[in-house]
């Protein structure tokens, strides 16, 4: 309808061939992306009120065959030959085996450059002060982000028990808040790897400014090049879904062997809801324009990869409504500094990330994603785990 406060418009012919011939969300986002299709009502770096619209009220209904022959006709056969893609996205899987296999060494290396190395400063805008990109812990729904954030990371090291004196280690640090919250508040001295290397370079940074240096140290390294052992805690946040599902056996034995008995390992992972969903969406919005080869699972599946590993799973939350919280805060920050982001990295990509982060909201909101943090610890000799009677965070 005319008056309606939310719309779509398809605004040229290459948009159509994009939706025809990549029927679903990425025909949608190629058109959204270059230009060609327009949301109208809302901003774009905040598009969740049309995204709530989308999926409160339309349903699909395939055309009969005289209804979809005569569209055809309409539409013409040079419709349906496939436009090149924007260049923001990501090459096909089966082009992908190019640079290896999936998670291999190098591919991974490629994936985690397609996803955080976009520009420190556009980050710095969305994020915020504290550089963090995960889901916040908000005491309550009116906490500011930054807050929010810094309660993330305090319940975090709360679960990890960390204490003065003893050594951390970072999976996937990100831009270093993990490890400077912890060496500032609760004495430890902290190791984090990265396989961004402009992450590295913004974290090295603040830790040398924030007069961190010789307790917190970022490195630009493929996690399994870890060769310090007896780590006294292990925190993975936001880390796991880069991983791969059938890397996890490798990977929880990985963690296992760097830890010392008694010592605690903290997974914060994007989840699904169900078991039985496939752990990725080859060919999706999320694939090739956000997390190139990134794999979700059920918190069910971390856990008993965790056990077969050899760890003791001692507590487990679901902190979805955090994320969705988290997500309309990112969500407000691209609203409020767009033309500055537009500016710094271009306007396709500022829309690619404020249409991801508002779909990111409205899932967690929905249950169709969960976040989820898994306590686990490696055990003593006789089962003892070293462990309070009763949580002590």
């Amino acid at each position: 309808p005319q008056d309606a406060p939310v719309g779509l418009h398809l605004a040229s012919p290459r948009g159509l061939s994009y939706v025809l011939t990549a029927p679903g969300a990425l025909g949608l986002a190629r058109a959204y992306v270059s230009g060609d299709l327009e949301m109208r009502g809302v901003h774009p770096g905040d598009p969740y009120p049309l995204l709530r619209a989308m999926a409160d009220g339309l349903t699909w209904r395939r055309p009969d065959p005289a209804t979809l022959a005569r569209l055809l006709k309409a539409i013409g056969p040079t419709r349906l030959i496939p436009p090149t893609p924007p260049p923001e996205e990501a090459l096909p899987d089966w082009r992908r085996l190019l640079e290896g296999l999936r998670h291999s060494r190098q591919r991974d290396a490629d994936a985690i450059r397609h996803h955080y190395d976009v520009s420190n400063e556009f980050y710095e805008r969305m994020l915020g002060p504290s550089m963090t990109y995960s889901c916040a812990y908000f005491p309550d729904e009116h906490a500011t982000l930054e807050d929010a954030q810094a309660a993330k990371y305090d319940l975090i090291c709360r679960k990890l028990g960390l204490q003065s004196g003893m050594r951390l280690l970072d999976v996937g640090c990100g831009w270093g808040g993990m490890l400077r919250h912890a060496t500032k508040n609760y004495g430890v001295t902290a190791l984090g790897v990265t396989l961004s290397a402009e992450q590295a370079v913004w974290a090295r940074a603040e830790i040398s400014r924030q007069g961190l240096t010789g307790r917190a140290e970022v490195r630009h390294l493929d996690y399994r090049d870890v060769r310090e052992v007896d780590f006294d805690a292990i925190s993975s946040v936001g880390f796991l879904e880069h991983v791969g599902v059938d890397q996890f056996p490798a990977h929880m034995r990985f963690l296992h062997d760097l830890l010392r008995p008694g010592g605690r390992v903290l997974v914060h992972s994007i989840t699904r809801p169900e078991s039985t969903q496939a752990a990725r969406t080859r060919g999706g919005f999320i694939d090739r324009y956000i997390f190139p080869d990134g794999e979700i699972t059920a918190s069910a599946r971390i856990i008993g990869e965790l056990q077969n590993a050899g760890f003791e799973v001692r507590h487990t939350e679901n902190l979805r409504e955090h994320y969705a919280l988290t997500c309309a805060q990112w969500s407000r920050n691209l609203v409020d500094q767009w033309d500055a982001c537009v500016e710094e990295v271009g306007e396709p990509i500022a829309r690619i990330w404020g249409l991801f982060v508002a779909g990111s909201r409205l899932g967690f909101e929905r249950n169709t994603v969960q976040l989820h943090q898994i306590l686990a610890v490696k055990l003593l000799p006789k089962g003892r785990a070293d462990y309070p009677l009763h949580h002590e965070f």
